[in-house]
């Protein structure tokens, strides 16, 4: 009978993987053409992009974790918040140079790992300032590509993202289960801190 591998043995090797997968780097439009318009494309967009899929996941996560009423709450807070920080970065006239998502990494991660109870109105703020930040920097890549559409292909797929995610983790009842989520947001907050270093290695040559 083959022994289990160990724990850190787990954890390292997925560190890697994902660290690998999220190497950051300058913001610019990456859009996906999925051929079957615009909606579809700003869904492609969000699946296919780990700097914004990881953290709503982990905004599913963390809900799924407080509870019924917190899944709830980032059922629809999330989307929508996400969906008028794209409506923002669509008007705006604005060029970053590098995205934030490695804060929502950070936090996120280390929310979930912590396991931290926080206020029920705390909780819905944050949410609507990952959603509103994320989206915002959708906004600006959709400028040139599927606008609108392709925002609202986001917002609908980030509810269904949200209700399953969030729906998974309040079911679960073995601790071991619950102990696995938080070891998912300790890798979240690595690669976050994996994300940071790149991007001050990559500020101090240039």
């Amino acid at each position: 009978m083959k022994k289990p591998l160990p724990y850190r043995v787990l954890l390292s090797a997925g560190m890697g993987v994902s660290a690998l997968l999220l190497q950051p780097s300058v913001a610019a439009a990456h859009l996906v053409t999925t051929g079957m318009g615009p909606v579809y494309d700003g869904i492609g967009h969000l699946l296919l992009t780990p700097e914004d899929l990881v953290p709503a996941m982990a905004v599913a996560l963390y809900a799924g974790l407080r509870g019924k009423e917190p899944g709830r709450r980032a059922l629809f807070f999330f989307p929508l918040a996400w969906l008028i920080g794209g409506f923002a970065g669509l008007l705006v006239n604005y060029n970053p140079g590098y995205s934030l998502s490695v804060l929502s990494f950070l936090l996120l991660g280390a929310l979930i790992a912590a396991d931290l109870r926080m206020p029920a109105h705390i909780f819905t703020l944050l949410a609507v300032a990952v959603g509103a930040m994320h989206g915002f920097f959708n906004g600006i890549a959709m400028r040139s590509g599927p606008g609108v559409s392709g925002l609202l292909g986001i917002a609908a797929t980030l509810f269904v993202l949200v209700a399953i995610g969030s729906a998974v983790v309040v079911s679960l009842q073995a601790t071991w289960t619950r102990v696995a989520v938080r070891v998912a947001g300790s890798w979240i907050a690595a690669v976050g801190l994996l994300m940071l270093g790149w991007l001050a290695k990559g500020n101090i040559k240039g």
